[in-house]
């Protein structure tokens, strides 16, 4: 079985290659210092219009598709740390019984629950939102 950071670093290249190739060419926009952003001319009013006046632009729905795919991957990863805090835990607590550090350990596991909860009802919750830009049909 293949590491799962190796499929994870394979799929974050090919999305990447994949945003590369779908980018449209930024022709009036020039480079930030950083070189990672993007700044539109100051004299040219915004490009994209405000949300929910207009339909979906084209391109959106296969836009928020791909947001909820990293939205998913972070839930199943967060998923993952909840099931590593709890084997430390154990580890810590009933094996090594360093008892001061079983606090601290439970903090980070319901921090960690915390987000899990949270991002799993923006899944649903935009999960809805991409339903609702799929044409009729």
């Amino acid at each position: 079985m293949s590491d799962p950071r190796n499929v994870a670093h394979g799929k974050k290249v090919a999305q990447e290659k994949h945003h590369e190739q779908t980018k449209p060419s930024g022709g009036n926009k020039r480079k930030s210092r950083k070189g990672n952003e993007s700044i539109a001319p100051p004299n040219q009013p915004s490009e994209t219009p405000p949300p929910e006046t207009t339909k979906a632009a084209p391109g959106e729905l296969e836009k928020s598709v791909v947001v909820l795919s990293k939205l998913k991957d972070m839930e199943f990863h967060s998923r993952a740390n909840i099931e590593a805090l709890a084997e430390l835990s154990l580890t810590i607590e009933d094996e090594l019984k360093q008892k001061e550090f079983a606090e601290p350990i439970g903090a980070l596991y319901s921090a960690q629950d915390g987000f899990h909860s949270k991002i799993a009802a923006l899944i649903e919750s935009y999960e809805a939102k991409c339903e609702s830009l799929k044409p009729t049909g």
